[in-house]
């Protein structure tokens, strides 16, 4: 559902970016580092829209990866500890035993 949503909302930006640009048709300067140019206020709309988009897509793109990466890597430490023999765990020989700390408890009362 929130992919219906996500293609919703990007069908009707693009429809308002469409208008936005058919409506406004002059041309404008556009000021370069080296020089300037006059162009289609259109084609400086969609340009932009079109950049935004890619750079949208590249950072979503990046992260994507990230995250994949992240979930091999845990899926990898997830099977090693599942393969390594778990060995039970013995008392130390300085801990007191479960007795002693029973009636510890019960004196405390």
């Amino acid at each position: 559902m929130k992919q219906q949503w996500t293609l919703i909302f990007g069908l009707l930006f693009a429809l308002v970016i469409a208008v936005f640009s058919v409506v406004n048709v002059e041309s404008v300067p556009v000021d370069y580092v080296f020089g300037s140019a006059f162009l289609p206020l259109i084609l400086v709309i969609l340009g932009s829209a079109l950049a935004g988009g890619f750079v949208v897509g590249l950072f979503g793109t990046i992260r994507i990866v990230r995250l994949n990466r992240r979930i091999r890597s845990l899926e990898r430490e997830a099977q090693l500890a599942k393969d390594l023999p778990s060995a039970p765990v013995a008392p130390s020989p300085d801990a007191p035993s479960p007795e002693a700390v029973v009636s510890a408890g019960e004196d405390t009362k």
